[in-house]
């Protein structure tokens, strides 16, 4: 049996029969750029996401650089952030002249709340959370800090739509959540995409002149911008898939519960889910010794396994220049040498997570 990591091709298979027309239609019609289609998946992800506004763009990378830029972040500042993330929740913070300034995670390698509040300076300019696998970090803890220090807050939600916690959605929380609609999250694209959403209509109309160049209308321009709009071929494809959403998700959290109930638990270790989450699966995420030997091992058994993410922020080489070292977050430097990550993806059968899983717990036998 293989099993591949994800299998985008079987899911444009699944879909192509309605969205090959819904692709022709932008085609015949010609307009590529703004539009209805682009303001109608705005209105589903504010719907989505339980927030006033919502702001398509070209990248989730485009989305978090938009908002720090929104929330005044500027050269000589600092934003918190975790050391764990994809590279582009840090290199936002460096093309915006700012520090970024990293704090462990706990074990379920979301930020530890508990460790912020000793980051904070006078330069503190953002607390940006990252929401990863799906699972939405401390929220409750992070936003007593932003009021008591007056600190905006920007949430990297790029693998958490349609996530909660204590019933309030992810990208909800702070001034602004940021979100990617690339191929392989759970709302996704044939390409990039992203969007930020934000109950502040100061930064809604700020980030739709910015997302075009800055332009008031078509000639006119009153502070410089930058080019980060989506398509409309995104739009289209995201509109649509947006219909298949809660069974996307309901789909993951099944596999999810079965690696819960069989996985062995004495050899292997995975975050539970708490009764205040409800998490959506971008990723499942197992710690474990020995994990190289067992990637080897599922590969030898057709199972494609990937790691998010083997080097920390702060151990990359571009980030040198920050006088970071080894040792200065240990949570996170374990947790590069143990994380892997197992299929979920909602095109999974049953008979494949169960062989997964079987494979799995033979190799700790």
């Amino acid at each position: 049996m293989k099993i591949p990591y994800i299998n985008l091709s079987l899911q444009w298979n699944k879909e192509k029969k309605k969205l090959l027309p819904l692709i022709e239609k932008v085609f015949q019609k010609g307009n590529y750029v703004g539009g209805e289609e682009i303001k109608k998946f705005e209105k589903n992800i504010s719907n989505i996401c339980h927030t006033k506004y919502a702001v398509a763009l070209n990248s989730g990378t485009d989305a978090l650089l938009l908002a720090l830029h929104l929330a005044g972040v500027k050269r000589g500042d600092e934003v918190i952030t975790p050391p764990n993330s994809f590279i582009a929740s840090t290199s936002v913070i460096v093309h915006l002249g700012a520090k970024p300034i990293f704090v462990d995670v706990l074990p379920d390698q979301n930020i530890n709340p508990d460790l912020i509040e000793r980051a904070i300076t006078k330069k503190t300019k953002a607390i940006m959370p990252v929401h990863l696998t799906g699972r939405v970090c401390e929220m409750n803890k992070i936003m007593n800090l932003s009021k008591k220090y007056n600190i905006p807050i920007i949430e990297d939600a790029a693998q958490s739509v349609g996530s909660k916690l204590n019933n309030k959605m992810s990208g909800s929380f702070g001034n602004l959540g940021c979100f990617s609609a690339h191929p392989l999250k759970n709302l996704n694209g044939c390409g990039d995409g992203g969007y930020l959403t934000t109950n502040n209509k100061n930064f809604y109309l700020k980030a739709t002149q910015f997302r075009n160049h800055g332009l008031s209308n078509r000639n006119l321009v009153k502070k410089f911008g930058f080019l980060s709009r989506m398509d409309v071929l995104q739009s289209v494809i995201l509109n649509y898939r947006i219909k298949n959403l809660k069974k996307t998700i309901t789909t993951r959290r099944k596999n999810a519960k079965l690696y819960f109930e069989n996985l062995n638990q004495k050899k292997i270790f995975f975050p539970k889910e708490k009764k205040e989450e409800f998490n959506t699966y971008h990723t499942f995420v197992i710690q474990v010794n020995n994990r190289d030997k067992l990637i080897r091992y599922l590969a030898s058994k057709g199972i494609q396994t990937a790691i998010h993410y083997p080097i920390p922020l702060h151990l990359q080489p571009a980030a040198k220049y920050l006088n970071y070292k080894k040792g200065d977050f240990p949570v996170t430097e374990v947790q590069a040498k143990k994380i892997l990550t197992l299929p979920i993806h909602q095109n999974l059968k049953e008979k494949e997570i169960l062989y997964i899983i079987k494979n799995v717990n033979n190799f700790f036998k």
